[in-house]
């Protein structure tokens, strides 16, 4: 009797041991022991990010790094003017090249170096970086002097070395950048109020200022930052109004909209948050109705050019995934996590050549032709905009190699409760401390988003008891946690996260199951027009993509500017157009059938030769939607416009690996 009530009590004891449940946040009531989270009176972090290297990654993630660094980002130091070594004013008083390019480039460059272990790649960092730190003036002030006849300084592109240096203490400790950033904090703080943030770019990207405070302060707890935090915030321009925005510049809406929601982190002022709220969503239902997580802004959105044939600057691109993961670590709320996935998966690939040697300005929803003509007024911008160069723009040239480095070192989190969690799935392997201090890896592993599966295992060398946090996405209805094999009992509620609270041992596995499925959404203000997703994944209209190469000097924008000597036959530009009809109205009523084709062997599956999913759908043609007047994918047709009669086949594939695309499609009966 006593070995069967031993026997009976057993699973109890496990029940107790193994606690799975669904939270809607972490538990922020907690301190985290072994990372640095946000100090009173801060708001808490719900996710803590890990020091640079501590995640790297695997699969089609690690595949696009290799990419790039092989690629532009990784040798731009060889042909772009703003980095060569010759007069630049980031290497001493003086210069001709002075201005944001080189903390834009470094920035990505440095934080692939670190994901990477790249000996190369982390030397020339510090050469950069060391000259930066020895530009400090007994002032506090730092690197190149931008100022206009009103002498006020251009503080924007020192923000961007700030974040540099947040980076490079957390990856080396080197001692002497809290002092340095400390000094230059007291030279803000001395700073006229009529001179500060008073310029262009960094009135409207104050919130960067204020994610280098916050570090700050939460490293030395020196309360004079919390009096320039509130300089910062006073003196940036007005992102909480609630029916118009300071600037409608696509870049700096993507980085300016989170600024409200980091002051409401350090003043606790709750309207900030909802401002940020307010102003992601204000710009989406004006110019962003239509699938890739972004909106029509070219350069700047406009009344009228909101169709889905608009485009938004890589730039735009790589900040949208930065402000969401910010906003995701601020708030806990799984929303920025799937805005950065959808980014991240159906827009920012497509801006990139395969090879990631070249890259265009603006990236479209709907983008038929992608050449090197000037399309002004049909986008805001006046020049070669819409090819693939390396020399797209100094902005994008520089800066794109930030998006997939930042998206990785967050795809493993630290959270207060000394646990760890997983809110944007990618294929990598993080190293953590968790629970008591034991450090651990994990291992996450499978192809989501192509693919339904996603593992991970842990490896500790004794047994540690902390939560695991995993999210659910908000498109999957019958998503299913095993442990070890085991299904798990707990429900899996799409738009929240499991927490599975127990003591792990090496080699314990999780599999998170997300069946995905296809579905449509309408966009009524863009005619009720449809795209169809798959999971996380738009489709695109599969569209032959001829590629036609052209002399990158001759077809880049007038200010770009190469390196004297730089062979730019090395660096090809291509024209792409349509080869294959791509003015299809999309069967409202069809069935769309999938087809799973082998994974790429070079494990990029971006390319439309590699894509690992295609699907059948019907369509018919719209005989009057055709390039416009400005050279551009016209704007989508009417819902009267006349449809061919025929009913064709054809083929879907997700939109981030097509260079020409339609993924807003007019309809059509069956």
């Amino acid at each position: 009797m006593k070995r069967f009530l031993l026997f009976a009590l057993l699973p109890l004891t496990c029940c107790r041991a193994e606690r799975f449940e669904t939270v809607d946040r972490p538990n922020v009531s907690a301190r985290n022991s072994h990372y640095v989270g946000n100090s009173a009176p801060l708001q808490p972090l719900y996710f803590i990010e890990l020091p640079p290297g501590a995640v790297r990654p695997e699969g089609w993630v690690g595949r696009q790094l290799e990419l790039q660094a092989d690629g532009l980002n990784g040798h731009l130091g060889e042909i772009s003017s703003w980095l060569q070594r010759e007069d630049n004013a980031w290497l001493g008083k003086g210069g001709r090249w002075g201005w944001e390019e080189v903390p834009y480039w470094l920035r990505g460059y440095f934080a692939s170096a670190c994901i990477r272990g790249d000996s190369a790649m982390l030397a020339e960092s510090r050469f950069w970086i060391e000259a930066m730190l020895e530009s400090g003036q007994p002032d506090g002030y730092f690197g190149p002097v931008n100022e206009d006849d009103k002498g006020r300084r251009d503080l924007w592109p020192n923000m961007l070395v700030c974040w540099i240096m947040q980076d490079y203490y957390e990856y080396t400790g080197d001692g002497r950048v809290i002092p340095f950033l400390l000094n230059y904090c007291k030279w803000l703080a001395a700073w006229p109020d009529e001179k500060f943030l008073e310029r262009y770019w960094d009135n409207s990207r104050g919130g960067d200022m204020l994610r280098t405070i916050a570090w700050l302060y939460n490293r030395t707890g020196d309360r004079s930052l919390l009096e320039l935090a509130q300089k910062a915030h006073r003196n940036t321009a007005d992102w909480m109004r609630s029916t118009e925005l300071p600037n409608w510049h696509v870049v700096n809406i993507a980085q300016g909209f989170r600024e409200p929601a980091q002051w409401w982190a350090i003043s606790g002022e709750h309207k900030g948050l909802e401002a940020s709220y307010n102003v992601f969503s204000l710009v989406r239902r004006a110019f962003g109705q239509v699938p890739g997580g972004m909106y029509g802004a070219d350069e700047n959105a406009r009344i009228g050019f909101f169709d889905p044939r608009q485009g938004t600057e890589t730039c735009a691109f790589v900040e949208q995934m930065i402000s969401d993961n910010i906003m995701l670590q601020l708030t806990g709320d799984p929303l920025w996590a799937e805005n950065c996935e959808d980014v991240a998966f159906n827009s920012y690939p497509a801006a990139l050549m395969p090879d990631h040697r070249a890259l265009r300005y603006l990236t479209c929803p709907n983008h038929a032709v992608s050449d090197a003509k000037n399309h002004h007024p049909g986008v805001d911008n006046r020049g070669p905009f819409l090819a693939m160069n390396p020399f797209s723009s100094r902005c994008c040239q520089h800066n794109h190699g930030i998006g997939w480095p930042y998206y990785i070192r967050r795809l493993i989190m630290a959270t207060p409760d000394n646990g760890a969690a997983a809110a944007v799935y990618s294929s990598c392997s993080a190293q953590l401390k968790v629970g008591d201090g034991q450090q651990i890896t994990i291992s996450e592993s499978g192809n989501y988003p192509f693919e339904e599966r996603v593992a991970f295992t842990i490896g500790t060398e004794r047994p540690v008891a902390f939560p695991l946090y995993l999210r659910i996405p908000s498109w999957c209805a019958s998503a299913g946690v095993s442990i070890n094999g085991r299904r798990a009992a707990g429900q899996c509620v799409p738009g929240r996260y499991v927490k599975i609270a127990r003591e792990w041992h090496d080699g314990d596995r999780v599999e998170l199951a997300l069946p995905m499925r296809l579905s449509r959404r309408t966009w009524q203000a863009n005619k009720n027009s449809v795209s169809v997703d798959y999971g996380p994944l738009t489709l695109s209209l599969r569209i032959k993509e001829e590629y036609r190469q052209v002399d990158s000097r001759s077809s880049a924008i007038v200010d770009s500017q190469w390196q004297q000597g730089a062979d730019a036959s090395k660096w090809p530009s291509y024209e792409i157009y349509a080869a294959s009809p791509w003015n299809y109205a999309l069967a409202d009523d069809s069935p769309i059938s999938i087809r799973r084709r082998p994974w790429p062997e070079d494990d990029n599956p971006f390319t439309l030769g590699s894509v690992p999913l295609e699907f059948s759908a019907r369509g018919r043609l719209v005989p009057s939607w055709q390039i416009d007047e400005y050279g551009l994918t016209g704007v989508l047709p009417n819902e009267w416009d006349e449809r061919s009669e025929h009913l064709d086949e054809i083929t879907l594939v997700p939109m981030g690996a097509a260079r020409l695309r339609i993924a807003a499609f007019p309809t059509t009966k069956r």
